[in-house]
């Protein structure tokens, strides 16, 4: 029985990490760019090919992601879902962005409050793919702390994800800041990290 995983990439470093993420799972199952199953010779089949954990099979027997691409500005998302080899892989229902595309200005607050402005519309894409899943094991949410969308934003949906999905597993692979700040550009870092390690 397959234990699926939904993917939920928040703000630019959090889809510029699942775009890389796809491309590498693709590679591993032998899934061309636009979900088809590439031809593999005989002796490379793999007899427990567990596709079905991150993928889903559409009815045209394409494989997509179980993946929500979400963003507060427009910008990265459009580069992975709309631009370049993999443009056809991700289902279009399961990109969020922001209606003004503003962004949150690399500012926590910005992003934990639009996250609550838009978490009804985000959490309606999780409860689809949630839905659509035999078996859902749990959530992995790819993102930055330091920034705005990943860190506020995040922070709202990994507290809606714990209430909404108790019994689940949910995980981050979240990008910390060079704490160097010489090397930053973004003077609120430091507070953006430690009001997203909270919800972590």
């Amino acid at each position: 029985m397959p234990r699926e995983i939904i993917t939920l990439q928040v703000g630019q470093c959090g889809n510029q990490i699942g775009g890389e993420f796809w491309k590498q799972l693709c590679l591993e199952h032998g899934i061309s760019p636009d979900g088809s199953l590439m031809e593999l010779p005989a002796d490379s089949a793999k007899p427990d090919d567990r596709k079905d954990v991150f993928f889903y099979q559409s009815d045209d027997d394409r494989y997509v992601p179980r993946a929500l691409l979400i963003d507060l500005e427009p910008r990265v998302v459009n580069k992975v879902a709309h631009i370049g080899a993999y443009k056809n892989l991700f289902n279009p229902e399961n990109l969020f962005i922001a209606a003004d595309g503003g962004g949150a200005g690399n500012n926590w607050a910005s992003g934990f409050r639009q996250g609550g402005d838009h978490h009804e519309q985000v959490m309606d894409m999780v409860d689809r793919e949630a839905d659509n899943s035999d078996s859902l094991e749990g959530f992995v949410l790819t993102h930055s702390i330091s920034g705005g969308t990943g860190s506020g934003m995040g922070s709202y949906l990994l507290e809606r994800l714990r209430d909404h999905f108790p019994k689940k597993l949910v995980t981050t692979y979240s990008v910390f800041p060079n704490w160097d700040q010489s090397q930053s550009d973004v003077v609120v870092q430091p507070y953006n990290s430690v009001l997203t390690l909270k919800r972590l």
